[in-house]
């Protein structure tokens, strides 16, 4: 892991920095300041998800954002990437790996029994690092 990258669970500091990024993974639906902000407060405050960052320099280059929640075909806790996002010039640098293996550890941690994640743009880089493909992904949007 580089030294000059620090990862860590995002803090309310970071929502400013964390909300263009956020922009920048977003394609299904427009992400807005107000609407970011309400969601970016409960997930620092839920005690079952991960918001985690990438900080280099003192500014946010990446993120990732797991749930962690029970599932009865799993016999217990499943962890669930939502989000992952790198900025496009610390792509490439084992940012989004590093990020990855912290949530692994931390899904471990709280008991998972599997960390799963749906992807229509990044499969060979969650190949690369262990993951296999499982399922179909749908969806049903309500917006």
């Amino acid at each position: 892991m580089a030294t000059d990258i620090v990862y860590g669970k995002a803090v309310d500091e970071d929502r400013k920095e964390l909300y263009p990024l956020a922009k920048g993974l977003a394609t299904s639906f427009e992400v807005n300041e107000a609407d970011f902000t309400t969601v970016f407060n409960s997930l620092i405050e839920n005690p079952n998800t991960d918001l985690l960052v990438a900080e280099k320099n003192q500014a946010l280059i990446g993120y990732v954002f797991v749930l962690h929640h029970p599932a009865f075909y799993a016999n217990g806790i499943i962890s669930w990437v939502e989000e992952l996002f790198v900025v496009d010039t610390y792509r490439g640098q084992n940012v989004g790996r590093y990020l990855m293996e912290e949530a692994e550890e931390l899904s471990k941690a709280r008991g998972s029994k599997l960390i799963a994640l749906a992807t229509r743009r990044a499969d060979k880089f969650y190949k690369a690092i262990g993951y296999s493909e499982s399922a179909t992904y749908f969806k049903k949007s309500f917006v």
